[in-house]
């Protein structure tokens, strides 16, 4: 079984997927973030960098969603390949920090990919305001995030609710972040268990 973590930066995607690993016993495959060699340049000059981050992106959710089908396990993923196509890309284009014809090239390319692959079993997408996503994001403390835009987190913020209105892959549960705290209490991660369940035995 496939679960997938979706969700903007900072939202608390790896946070969630490490407890939900632990509880199930699930394994859990990360989003590629320390070894990246893109993401540093990419915050100094999102335009130079913006079409070489995403490919990177997309070879390496790729290349998780083949092992995470072949391995015959209950994988938890770390954010989804649809992320990176319906939100990512195009938002990078639309503030002009993507030429046009890179655009076209990486959407061609995602087509052709997502021709072979088969979509999460259950979609977890965490919804946060951007006051708390900057509070989280402040938390972390990666030095490269510093320079994040508040208008570039409206933005994806915008997009990520357009994406999951239009979500119809496959099971979706939406779990609001600014009121549901389960980084820090035990109860809350509680409740999203308890969702968890109740949409697993659905698949079955």
């Amino acid at each position: 079984m496939h679960i997938a973590i979706a969700g903007n930066i900072g939202s608390g995607k790896t946070t969630l997927a490490g407890l939900l690993s632990k509880h199930y016993g699930w394994e859990a495959h990360y989003e590629d973030v320390e070894t990246n060699p893109y993401l540093n340049n990419f915050y100094e000059d999102m335009q130079r960098w913006s079409f070489n981050l995403q490919i990177y992106f997309l070879n390496s959710r790729f290349r998780q969603i083949v092992d995470i089908r072949n391995s015959g396990k209950t994988v938890i993923q770390d954010r989804t390949i649809y992320e990176d196509a319906h939100i990512f890309a195009p938002n990078l284009h639309a503030m002009g920090l993507m030429a046009s014809r890179d655009f076209d090239n990486y959407s061609r390319l995602f087509e052709l990919m997502s021709s072979f692959i088969q979509p999460p079993d259950l979609l977890i997408y965490l919804r946060a305001s951007v006051s708390t996503l900057v509070t989280q994001i402040q938390k972390r403390g990666r030095d490269y995030e510093n320079s994040i835009r508040i208008d570039y987190l409206n933005h994806l913020n915008d997009r990520y609710e357009e994406w999951i209105s239009n979500y119809d892959l496959g099971k979706l549960l939406i779990v609001s972040v600014d009121t549901i705290k389960f980084c820090e209490n035990p109860t809350d991660l509680g409740k999203v268990i308890q969702k968890i369940d109740a949409e697993i035995h659905g698949l079955f």
